[in-house]
């Protein structure tokens, strides 16, 4: 199993955080631009999602597969957006996403006073415990 790589939005669509492990190709598109991709495929799932669901479709997205990979979901209550891009073979790791909020982004970005809101994630001490809780995974 494979972890590919993990973006981290604000409710704006501004991308937080980008981090990178064992992706194989390249975005042919400046990652600006691939941040705004990803992140406006997301709103239109979720978009598309709440329309056909018949009840609340708050958590009703967590992931979604094509032949290539597999996208991981998870969204806070304060709308920021966690995305773990893996491979086909890992399951639901819904618990593993709940974790990087609250254990890695709420103790290393939140209670940081260095690192300003809803702006880019430049810390050195987030990046490397995420780092390191991502490369610990089985899944990795």
């Amino acid at each position: 199993m494979t972890v590919y790589n993990l973006y981290i939005f604000d409710r704006n669509g501004t991308c937080l955080y980008y981090a990178e492990w064992n992706r194989r190709r390249t975005a042919m598109m400046s990652r600006d631009e691939e941040f705004k991709l990803v992140y406006g495929m997301l709103y239109s799932v979720k978009s598309f999602i709440s329309r056909i669901s018949p009840r609340d479709a708050k958590d009703e997205f967590c992931s979604y597969s094509t032949s290539k990979y597999k996208l991981n979901f998870y969204e806070t209550p304060s709308g920021l957006k966690f995305v773990l891009n893996t491979d086909l073979g890992v399951g639901n790791i819904r618990e593993t996403m709940l974790h990087l909020y609250s254990k890695i982004y709420v103790e290393y970005v939140v209670k940081n006073p260095n690192v300003l809101p809803n702006e880019p994630i430049e810390s050195e001490l987030f990046s490397s415990q995420m780092d390191k809780f991502i490369r610990q995974l089985p899944i990795f």
